[in-house]
């Protein structure tokens, strides 16, 4: 297809991810929560809610040897994960399924460890104007709202299994009301600010199902210096060594 274009994978010269120009690419959200999230020893499986091109599992297969799966409902990003789980050559690792988180739920196998990068934007609010069809159910809950991604997740996880989510902080409070309703302890928060002395603009928040109370709120992280460029700790994320 004419509109799909071939990146390396940021600063992972062995890994490339097909994307196309017309539906939702990776952004800084999806190298954060893949860099956040707990990744145990004891971590047999990891799906990944709403997996879209398969940019968390890619980036999550630099961390763990582990198998993951990512689940999305779009036909045509299920088509271009697959294809991008092929070109790294994973598919030993990375499992794409073609269905509804909601109805996947119904009967599937329990999970230590849940990743999601949501639609950030309620139904009827505007995120981009002339936004197509796949981007509005990308960035908007179309399909999946804030409730039923998390109850969805409490159901398979297993007994002290996380959920790892990226936000955006206007919704914070709803989110940990909602991950409290569903027996998901918030235990760590990480707030992202575009730069020193801005106000956050993404929240990283990660709960365990049944876990104990009380929660760690982690140093702040800055994506950009003031002269736009990426922090030293984000371009870490992506994949670039040290000069030091």
């Amino acid at each position: 297809m004419s509109n799909e274009v071939v990146n390396y994978l940021l600063a992972y010269n062995d890994m490339k991810i097909i994307q196309r120009k017309d539906m939702f690419n990776f952004s800084l959200d999806t190298v954060l929560l893949s860099s956040f999230c707990t990744i145990n020893k004891d971590l047999h499986k990891i799906i990944d809610f709403g997996t879209n091109n398969a940019a968390i599992p890619l980036l999550l297969s630099r961390r763990t040897d582990k198998e993951i799966i990512g689940i999305e409902i779009q036909k045509d990003a299920v088509d271009l994960a697959i294809k991008n789980v092929k070109l790294n050559h994973l598919e030993n690792q990375i499992t794409i399924i073609h269905n509804d988180i909601k109805d996947y739920v119904q009967t599937s196998e329990k999970f230590k460890l849940i990743v999601c990068n949501p639609p950030f934007f309620k139904v009827g609010e505007r995120s981009h104007i002339n936004e197509n069809e796949y981007l509005q159910i990308a960035r908007h809950e179309i399909k999946i709202n804030l409730d039923e991604i998390i109850q969805s997740a409490a159901r398979i996880l297993d007994n002290k299994g996380r959920f790892a989510m990226v936000h955006r902080p206007d919704r914070m409070i709803e989110i940990i009301n909602i991950m409290q309703k569903y027996d998901i302890e918030p235990k760590r928060i990480r707030f992202v600010y575009p730069k020193f002395g801005k106000e956050s603009h993404i929240f990283l928040i990660e709960g365990m199902y049944k876990g104990n109370k009380g929660v760690k709120i982690e140093s702040p992280l800055y994506a950009h210096e003031e002269d736009g460029s990426y922090t030293k700790e984000v371009r870490r994320m992506f994949g670039e060594k040290d000069d030091d």
